[in-house]
């Protein structure tokens, strides 16, 4: 069954260093490797649904700067059919520790750039989605995503879900991270909620009332870099609920694109290719 994905977001310009722990205040630390690539929610999300899915439309809004002009080529090499409004220089970006157990520490630099519903950006192809995941932008941006068949959303776009007052198909957030906690509980009310538990799996609640939890996968190999593996998995989400059978296989599927992206070395680096059988 071909599922057609799109993600309607953000991207950042990702600098990493590779450190054998997070410096104390102080501290003097010594870099072992640095990179840098496209990243942010929108970016690695977008990626990991061409992977699953074979195409994904991405409606994003890009920095005329260089940064912003390497953000959409790196896109475009992975697959990603980038489709960016024009917005005044700097391209946003983040500093990225990652240490020796793979935890990734961000420093964000500049405003988020998102789309707006007024920009020249091809909406109404969004009605022919069958899953779409937003991770920013305005109010108008969030209605034209509301064409999809399948809408998932994260509360780093709190402030959009509130203001758009339209009904989310998922919410998807870390459970265990305070700045993905909505204060405020969503009008209309989600249909569905998935937490994010890490190495304890998760848990979801559906708005009749049916509840479950699922198990952390296992993964590959060692943890690499925790950069990206929960956009990944927000993005397994979005495909799964499209394209599996219910919610707990979808979120076995999530669990699975998280697990595999934290064995990756980079923002999308070992994401998962395939929904598995």
């Amino acid at each position: 069954m071909s599922i057609r994905t799109a993600v309607v977001g953000h991207v950042e310009w990702a600098a990493f260093a590779r450190v054998p722990h997070m410096p104390k205040a102080g501290e003097i630390v010594h870099v072992s490797e640095t990179w840098e690539e496209a990243g942010g929610g929108g970016g690695v999300a977008a990626v990991q649904l061409v992977k699953l899915a074979g195409h994904c439309m991405f409606l994003t809004a890009l920095a005329g700067d260089e940064i912003g002009r390497r953000s959409a080529d790196v896109l475009a090499e992975r697959g990603v059919e980038v489709h960016a409004a024009p917005r005044p220089a700097p391209q946003r970006r983040v500093f990225v520790h990652v240490d020796d157990d793979g935890e990734r520490t961000i420093t964000i630099i500049g405003e988020r750039i998102a789309p707006r519903g007024d920009d020249d950006l091809p909406w109404e192809a969004l009605d022919g989605v069958d899953a779409c995941y937003f991770t920013g932008g305005d109010a108008a941006a969030l209605r034209a995503a509301r064409a999809a068949g399948v809408l998932v959303a994260t509360p780093r776009a709190a402030a959009t879900l509130h203001e758009a007052g339209v009904q989310i198909d998922a919410l998807v957030h870390s459970g265990t991270d305070e700045g993905e906690r909505l204060e405020q509980e969503l009008d209309p009310p989600p249909k569905l909620v998935v937490s994010t538990l890490g190495a304890r799996g998760g848990r979801w609640e559906a708005a009749e009332g049916r509840t479950g939890t699922w198990e952390a996968a296992k993964l590959e190999g060692p943890r690499v870099n925790a950069y990206g593996a929960g956009d990944s998995f927000a993005a397994g989400l979005t495909y799964g609920l499209a394209a599996c059978d219910g919610v707990e296989e979808a979120v076995r599927l999530a669990a699975q694109c998280g697990a595999a992206k934290l064995s990756g070395h980079g923002a999308t680096d070992n994401q998962l290719t395939r929904a598995p059988r």
